[in-house]
């Protein structure tokens, strides 16, 4: 039984007879998914069929070739797992909110259920339909271990303040998952074939930033990317995972981002191992407070991507040094093929271009410098924005934004000493980088 803590309802329509849609977007996973679990509930109450329609927009937030192949991967190994539970897996293309309303009504929909994000785009999809479907409009959060609705109703000021409320909730929220059965009422409704597997060289999309050679997509390796985690880091990881030289994080983000696992089935799985209670912690920290901070960020701040959804303090700080003078200038088409004078942030854009992630502690070194290299706040926050989004795995996230945000406008921060650029928000140093590790080893791995 899903909690009803994660369900709410988009409009005021109650579920009838007909096929039940699960349109899935920010979860793409058929295990360890409460959205596709409660469709499926609703689904066998009025003996109903189950479908899951994906809907695939032209571009998405500058997402590349890179994005598309690895979630398009992806999903082909959610239609394998579905077809087995004899639930298909439907792919449109065009206007998400458009075609799923057309989706709906042709097969006279009994309810529509989709997952939950904080992001823009996504809400206004979902408010698109909301004002025009005619059936049952559901979101269940499946990507959240407590829900972004649930936690709080405002925008939380920091980690601080958003851990005991995660906390308290956690015995409720955090519980293994009941296993997807077959579905026993078979899908016979109407769509438009649609060889979406081939769709990759159709797209109007940008084909520069290629696949990622570190990362392959889907459940599979997702679970695979866990359990190697467990056993070969996790015991050392509140030790080693600020060392980049190291390799010693999760390597989950991209998989998280994508929805290929769950995070709270992550978090079950690790809190069942023997490993170190400060590594476990730490992980926890980062898996559980840290990404939901980022969800509520972006769900109650929706100025998020911008100047404008700074705290009060860092706008003013920020812009007292507005003219204040920059050592260095750069072009995008500099920072974006790696052509500063600082080889530890060229090194760490080569992080990002070789393999679509990079290592969390470099990439806040790598966005303060962005804002002491550029013109003016509002044009580091856009080009950070754009190089993370276009080349990382992980881009489009309220992860990504809220990191920008953290670095740049000190988001979820505090003041702290005045100089000259930054003003008071948080200075990142390359003497600081240097004495937590060895970064002539980083900067000869990605040079």
């Amino acid at each position: 039984m899903v909690n009803p803590g994660r369900v709410a309802k988009l409009n005021g329509v109650e579920p009838s007879s007909g096929p039940v849609i699960y349109w899935m977007s920010r979860d793409q996973r058929v295990k360890n998914n409460w959205a596709l679990l409660f469709a499926r509930d609703i689904a066998m109450e009025r003996k109903q069929p189950l479908v899951v329609v994906f809907t695939l927009a032209d571009s998405f937030l500058g997402a590349t070739m890179r994005q598309y192949v690895f979630m398009l991967k992806g999903l082909e190994s959610v239609e394998k797992v579905l077809e087995k539970l004899s639930i298909p897996l439907i792919v449109l293309t065009g206007n998400p909110a458009g075609e799923i309303l057309k989706f709906t009504e042709l097969n006279k929909a009994g309810a529509l259920v989709t997952d939950f994000s904080p992001l823009k785009i996504h809400r206004h999809w979902k408010e698109k339909v909301a004002d025009s479907v005619k059936t049952s409009f559901l979101e269940v959060d499946a990507h959240n271990i407590v829900p972004c609705r649930v936690v709080s109703e405002k925008q939380e000021f920091a980690a601080r303040t958003m851990r005991p409320k995660i906390e308290k909730m956690l015995p409720e929220f955090l519980t293994s998952f009941p296993s997807l059965k077959a579905h026993p009422y078979p899908f016979k409704g109407k769509f438009p074939k649609n060889p979406w597997k081939d769709l990759p060289g159709t797209l109007s999309i940008e084909k520069k930033a290629g696949g990622s050679p570190r990362f392959l997509p889907g459940e599979k390796e997702a679970e695979k990317t866990l359990r190697r985690f467990v056993s070969e880091k996790l015991d050392s990881y509140a030790e080693e995972r600020n060392n980049p030289c190291r390799n010693f994080q999760s390597d989950l983000s991209p998989y998280l981002h994508f929805g290929q696992i769950s995070a709270q089935y992550a978090a079950v799985e690790i809190e069942r191992t023997e490993a170190s209670i400060k590594s476990k912690e730490a992980f926890i920290e980062e898996l559980i407070v840290r990404r939901e901070l980022a969800d509520n960020f972006c769900f109650y701040n929706s100025d998020y991507d911008s100047l404008k959804g700074f705290p009060l303090w860092a706008k003013k700080t920020l812009d007292k040094h507005r003219k204040d003078p920059r050592e260095y200038l750069y072009s995008t088409a500099e920072f974006e093929n790696a052509l500063t004078h600082d080889k530890i942030w060229n090194a760490a854009q080569q992080e990002l271009l070789q393999t679509g992630k990079m290592h969390g502690y470099m990439r806040m070194y790598w966005a303060k410098k962005i804002l002491e290299w550029t013109a003016s706040p509002e044009e580091a926050m856009e080009l950070a924005i754009y190089l993370n989004d276009r080349y990382s795995l992980d881009g489009r996230d309220p992860n990504g934004y809220a990191g920008i945000a953290w670095s740049i406008g000190g988001v979820h921060d505090r003041p702290w000493f005045e100089r000259p650029v930054y003003g008071t928000v948080r200075y990142m140093s390359e003497n600081g980088i240097k004495n937590k590790f060895n970064i002539d080893e980083y900067i000869k791995k990605f040079s």
